[in-house]
């Protein structure tokens, strides 16, 4: 009972050492986006020899990024429990529900429900829907705001409006008082 009680305490303060370290699950969100990525880089690559792209996770608020870590520990420890037979609500003195009865039942079936469950969770929290455009560190364009992906003749447009504003200011004569 003891040793229950004190691997949730220590699952606890992993997650949330987890949760707080450099979190590295957003690559998450560009899996979804990277195919929507690479056809842009290589269009805009031919069209624009000597321009260079980066690519970078667009991470969602650090609260949804601690439940999703909180969610990904604590689906490792249902598992467990799950696995091993133990019934963790005997601890608090309640009685098991009739799921978790089920679920001791069908041990592979509860575990891949949880497993799929919390993934799909977790990945709806870590994903943030972002496909945000940079030109020179001034944005150009963000899904976030428009709510869609520019087309690539849009994208051309915009890049060659932004680059034509450029060549503009910077051969502009300055006067200096």
């Amino acid at each position: 009972m003891k040793w229950l009680r004190f691997s949730l305490l220590v699952l606890g303060v992993f997650s949330l050492c987890c949760a707080t370290s450099g979190d590295s699950s957003g690559v998450k969100k560009m899996k979804m986006q990277f195919r929507v990525f690479e056809e842009y880089t290589q269009a805009l690559y031919q069209r624009y020899p000597d321009i260079r792209i980066e690519g970078e996770n667009y991470l969602p608020i650090p609260i949804y990024r601690h439940i999703a870590s909180f969610l990904s520990v604590f689906k490792l420890l249902v598992i467990g429990l799950i696995i091993i037979g133990r019934d963790p609500f005997a601890l608090f003195g309640m009685q098991a529900p009739g799921i978790w009865e089920w679920g001791q039942g069908n041990k592979i079936y509860a575990c891949m429900m949880v497993f799929f469950l919390s993934n799909m969770i977790e990945n709806q929290l870590m994903s943030t829907g972002a496909f945000e455009i940079t030109l020179n560190d001034v944005p150009v364009w963000s899904k976030l705001e428009s709510g869609h992906l520019p087309s690539m003749q849009q994208l051309v447009q915009i890049l060659d409006n932004e680059m034509k504003m450029n060549v503009h200011m910077s051969t502009r004569p300055h006067h200096h008082s």
